[in-house]
C-alpha cells in the first residue's frame, strides 16, 4: 500500500529573502503554500520553479490580507476567503493554474444550481442527537483499521491515504481528532478536525457515512461533537472543503451555520476525478 509520501510531502524552505511552509502534493498534482514570510515576488517565482520540476498543474497559497492583491498582480486569482484563519485575520486563497484542463471546471453551472438549493434551506439550530441505535464517541488508534475500511468503501479515490490505517494513526498522533458513530458494534460514520494550534483554526474533513445509514443526521451529530472539542481547545475558526457536486455535505455545513466563501476549481482528486470544492467557514 502506498505511504503518505506517494501522496504528499510537507516541507519548509528558507530562501535568501523568504521562508515558506508548503505541501508538495503529488497525488493531486498541486503545490499548496500554508505559511510564508518575506519577499512575495521571490517566493512566487520559486513556487513556479518547483511546480515545473514536479509537473504540477495547480498552485495555491493562503495569503495575508495585505498581500493578496500583490499575488493578484502576479497572475493569481482569488478563489475563496478563509475568514478568521490567522488567529482571527482572514486568509485569501490565491490560485495559479499551469494547465488549461485543470483551470476549466466541467460542472460549474450544475454546482451553482446545487449551491442555490443549499442556500435556500432553513438553518438547523437545535441540538443534533444520535439515533437510538447509534453511539457517538471520539476515535482512538485502535479504530484505525475500521476507519480505513470505512473510507475505502465510501471513496473510490481520496486526496489523502485514508485507506491506510498507519496514516490514520499518524494523523491522530499529530493532533487530528476523529469522532465516530457506531451501530451494533459497527463503525458507520466518521469525521475529523485537523487542528492548526498555531493559528487557532481547524479543517473539518474526512466526512464519510456508509450508504445504508445516510439521511439520518449522523454528520450533523459528528460535526457538532467536533465543534465542542475545538471550543475546549480554544480553536475559534472552523472550515471545510466540500465537493461542490454534493448537495448533502454542503447542506450539512450551511444548515449548521457555516458561510460559503468561495469555490476552488479542480482542487483535488476525489471519487474518480479532479473536483471543484466549496469553501465553508464558521466562527465558533
Amino acid at each position: 500500500m502506498p505511504d503518505e509520501h506517494t501522496y504528499y510531502t510537507n516541507l519548509v524552505e528558507q530562501g535568501p529573502d523568504y521562508e515558506m511552509h508548503y505541501c508538495l502534493d503529488r497525488f493531486n498534482k498541486r503545490l499548496r503554500v500554508d505559511d510564508y514570510r518575506g519577499n512575495v515576488h521571490a517566493l512566487f517565482e520559486r513556487i513556479l520553479e518547483i511546480a515545473g520540476v514536479h509537473s504540477l498543474t495547480k498552485l495555491f497559497l493562503k495569503s495575508r490580507e495585505d498581500e493578496w492583491q500583490t499575488f493578484l498582480s502576479l497572475g493569481c486569482m482569488l478563489e475563496g476567503i478563509y475568514t478568521g484563519y490567522f488567529n482571527g485575520d482572514d486568509a485569501y486563497c490565491m490560485a495559479y493554474y499551469l494547465e488549461l484542463e485543470r483551470r476549466t471546471s466541467d460542472f460549474w453551472m450544475e454546482e451553482d444550481r446545487i449551491l442555490r438549493q443549499v442556500l435556500a434551506l432553513p438553518q438547523k439550530t437545535t441540538l443534533a442527537l444520535a439515533p437510538e441505535h447509534c453511539t457517538l464517541r471520539q476515535a482512538v488508534a485502535a479504530d484505525a483499521e475500521e476507519l480505513a475500511r470505512l473510507y475505502s468503501s465510501v471513496f473510490q479515490t481520496y486526496p489523502t491515504p485514508m485507506n491506510d490505517p498507519a496514516y490514520i494513526v499518524k494523523a491522530m498522533g499529530e493532533g487530528t481528532v476523529f469522532y465516530v458513530v457506531e451501530s451494533s458494534g459497527q463503525l458507520i460514520s466518521a469525521a475529523s478536525a485537523e487542528i492548526n494550534s498555531v493559528y487557532g483554526n481547524a479543517e473539518m474533513t474526512d466526512c464519510a457515512t456508509l450508504p445504508t445509514y445516510r439521511n439520518q443526521g449522523l454528520m450533523r451529530v459528528l460535526i457538532q461533537a467536533l465543534e465542542q472539542e475545538l471550543l475546549q481547545r480554544n480553536i475559534r475558526c472552523a472550515y471545510s472543503l466540500s465537493r461542490a457536486l454534493s448537495l448533502g455535505m454542503n447542506a450539512v455545513f450551511f444548515q449548521m451555520g457555516y458561510r460559503y466563501t468561495g469555490r476552488l476549481t479542480k482542487n483535488c482528486e476525489i471519487y474518480d476525478k479532479f473536483e471543484d470544492m466549496n469553501l465553508w467557514v464558521k466562527a465558533l
